[in-house]
């Protein structure tokens, strides 16, 4: 099976199996897993961190900053259009108690004017600013530039309020940028990123920064029921993909391109080019389309996709996917089109 519905979806590679048998474990409730220990020491170090703490999924690591960082009634800045508002189920209001409000975004871009517009003044009757978010590389498939973040991180410094990231796609952000972690890490006091997708581990993220936030942040993991025991049968999976594959992911972005181009010479097909910074492929089909048909015509070709968002179809490249398996992807859709349409 072709399966581009997702880089979730990707497989542990045997490197990460054998070190997952292999892997020397504890407790890490403890503190004495040793694999673990190791894991978030070196992406601590790797991102430029005081600290880090592994954590199972990145809604889970997102949604312990947002409980970490703020009070209960606090108010969250974010993006109308990322993760954490459109994809992780409202938990912002169950497990921290935040409210979130919502800035205008021009593809993840926030308008730093009017981020520091929003940010309340001590009053009786306003919340307080508890944090902003940022998200890098932004679930919308673009990588937002530095310029921006460094702009939003000097006011959130200068009114005293926090900034995490979702790096959830944090080093397909650096792939694309071609620069080095930490120039991205610097601009957020704290940061997620997941070492499932595209880096192919089976399990796991971090949330990293400062030493006294992973020590809070510690604390309410076991709270929200993340405490791991012997979790080193996974850290050790999250080491490999830290350490080798994070190089494959230009591999990821340039079959979406290839695939992207390809698409966009399908006559009804408009493929959004300028959005393709990672390994995510926007499009749109120009007539009224049955979409459950089309999954379902995929899927009988081989090959797994999801169906639309508000009119709008996502392919997703990932690790093993190949030329091959992108022209075939393309001649389906090219397929289905002329059955259904001419």
């Amino acid at each position: 099976m072709i399966d581009l519905r997702s880089d979730t979806v990707t497989k542990p590679t045997k490197a990460m199996r054998e070190a997952m048998y292999n892997a020397v474990v504890g407790d890490d409730v403890y503190g004495d897993d040793p694999s673990v220990n190791e894991l978030e020491e070196y992406a601590a170090q790797l991102i430029g961190k005081e600290a880090a703490l592994f954590v199972p999924s990145g809604t889970f690591g997102n949604q312990l900053a947002l409980l970490t960082h703020c009070q209960r009634g606090d108010e969250v800045l974010l993006g109308d259009d990322c993760h954490i508002v459109q994809h992780e189920v409202g938990a912002a209001s169950v497990i921290a108690g935040v409210q979130l409000r919502t800035l205008v975004s021009d593809k993840g871009v926030l308008d730093p004017e009017d981020i520091c517009s929003k940010i309340r003044e001590e009053e009786l009757h306003y919340p307080r600013t508890g944090l902003i978010c940022l998200e890098n590389a932004h679930s919308i498939g673009r990588v937002i530039p530095l310029s921006n973040m460094a702009s939003i991180k000097a006011i959130a410094d200068e009114r005293e309020v926090p900034v995490h990231m979702d790096g959830a796609r944090l080093f397909n952000a650096t792939t694309y940028l071609q620069v080095d972690v930490k120039e991205i890490t610097q601009h957020c006091d704290t940061v997620m990123f997941c070492l499932s997708k595209g880096l192919c581990a089976p399990v796991g993220s971090i949330l990293a920064g400062s030493q006294s936030f992973i020590d809070r942040a510690r604390k309410n993991r076991k709270l929200m029921g993340g405490a791991l025991r012997q979790a080193g049968v996974i850290a050790a999976a999250g080491l490999v993909a830290l350490k080798d594959m994070r190089s494959c992911l230009k591999d990821d972005h340039d079959q979406a391109l290839y695939m992207g181009k390809q698409l966009a010479e399908l006559e009804g097909v408009t493929v959004f080019m300028e959005d393709i910074h990672i390994n995510m492929v926007f499009f749109k089909i120009e007539k009224p389309v049955d979409y459950d048909a089309l999954v379902t015509y995929f899927s009988n070709a081989g090959i797994a996709i999801n169906g639309h968002e508000h009119g709008i179809m996502r392919f997703v490249t990932n690790h093993g996917i190949t030329q091959a398996d992108v022209d075939t992807a393309v001649t389906t859709l090219r397929n289905f089109l002329k059955e259904h349409f001419q």
